[in-house]
């Protein structure tokens, strides 16, 4: 699979093979994940963007100019009911809580994501969070050292505590909750098989001065593992986000380059690229990654509605050994059917590939793949369109 081609202006020429450039992203009428397949999604709306520090722009004017731009939205979340109502005291250590974080529950004009994570913690933990955070799923452009932020959001709820103990819960992990005491040192103590990777956040970031009394948290995702874009990295950065809000100044944004630094030390297998992604991603913009640490990054324009094309994520279903010929075929229909080019949106082979096409051609290259796969009785791959997005950003 090759890199994404132009299909309109070019960015600096630095780049070259990179997808179309372009101002604002407005999400089509999306396909949306049915849950159990993606996640809870179910439509697009808005979403506010932000333009955190440490980022130099390849295209000055354009930076400038950006402003708030349109994402998918989550919302549909498909329950049949919802968590029965939890107390209001809060248990032994727990700390106080910020009344816009656990206000956010029962606000109507919330994105409904962050109303359940709210919620959730309250009802898990028996208090309202302190902080609320979402970061964006993020993936990989096919030219090198190019990331960018998907308009699909993982959510961390945190609230501080005062007696060393993490409490941790997930509604993807509904019975593996568990309490685990923070230690600094020494080997972490035993702990179910998604809540080692947010321990090992909390326990660095309580070597670095944040959260060390403790922290109840509530982590979920708008999309599961099986959308095929890299759940960890969007979880760390929220999680990571969430604590350092609660522990940081009245006024103060947590230092982003700081996160970094210490999600990198404390998760050395994760993907860096796509953590930056998160902590420092515009709307309509790649980040254009410097091999040279002390290098700010750089954007560049990316961008696909603004070109009339589309940027649809296409994940096959099926055994884990066949995926590579099932993605090959897919990605072979929709370039007959008249996509422009496809990409793997991690470093490694996956479930998925990127697919960039016209816009004018969405409705026949589903068409194609849908029917490639049904001829030969095999699950019809899942199609979810992504705007690319802003970065992680505190959710009041």
């Amino acid at each position: 699979m090759t890199g994404p081609e132009p299909a309109g202006p070019r960015p600096a020429p630095a780049v070259t093979g990179s997808p179309p450039a372009g101002g604002a992203t407005r999400a089509g009428a999306a396909d949306a994940p049915r849950r159990g397949d993606f996640g809870f999604a179910a439509r697009p709306g808005k979403a506010e963007s932000r333009d955190p520090a440490g980022g130099e722009s390849a295209d000055p004017a354009a930076a400038a100019q950006a402003g708030p731009a349109d994402a998918p939205r989550r919302g549909g979340f498909g329950f049949a009911g919802r968590p029965s109502e939890a107390g209001s005291g809060a248990p032994a250590g727990g700390g106080a809580a910020d009344p816009a974080g656990g206000d956010l529950a029962r606000r109507a004009t919330a994105d409904p994501l962050f109303r359940l994570v709210a919620y959730a913690l309250e009802a898990a933990h028996g208090r309202p969070p302190a902080a609320v955070w979402s970061a964006p799923y993020a993936f990989h452009l096919g030219s090198p050292g190019l990331v960018a932020a998907a308009g699909w959001p993982t959510a961390a709820a945190a609230a501080p505590r005062t007696d060393g103990l993490v409490r941790l819960s997930s509604l993807g992990h509904p019975a593996d909750s568990c309490d685990l005491p923070l230690s600094l040192s020494g080997p972490p103590p035993d702990a179910p098989a998604w809540a080692v990777r947010p321990y090992a956040v909390l326990r660095a970031l309580a070597r670095a001065g944040y959260g060390r009394g403790g922290t109840d948290l509530h982590v979920q995702g708008s999309l599961t593992g099986a959308a095929g874009l890299a759940t960890a990295e969007p979880s760390a950065c929220a999680v990571a986000l969430a604590v350092a809000d609660v522990h940081t100044a009245a006024g103060e944004q947590p230092d982003r380059e700081h996160l970094a630094r210490l999600l990198a030390g404390a998760l050395p297998d994760g993907d860096e690229g796509l953590r930056r992604a998160v902590f420092f991603a515009r709307p309509g913009r790649a980040l254009l990654l410097s091999p040279e640490p002390r290098r700010r990054q750089r954007y560049v324009a990316f961008d696909p509605a603004a070109s009339g094309a589309r940027l649809v994520l296409v994940a096959v279903r099926g055994e884990a050994a066949d995926r590579p010929g099932e993605l090959a075929r897919a990605v072979a229909c929709a370039r007959r059917a008249g996509a422009l080019s496809a990409w793997q949106p991690g470093q490694q082979p996956g479930r998925s590939v990127l697919v960039l096409l016209p816009e004018a051609r969405m409705a026949a290259v589903r068409a194609a793949v849908a029917e490639d796969f049904r001829d030969r009785d095999r699950p019809v791959p899942r199609f979810l369109n992504i705007a690319v997005a802003g970065a992680a950003r505190r959710e009041d």
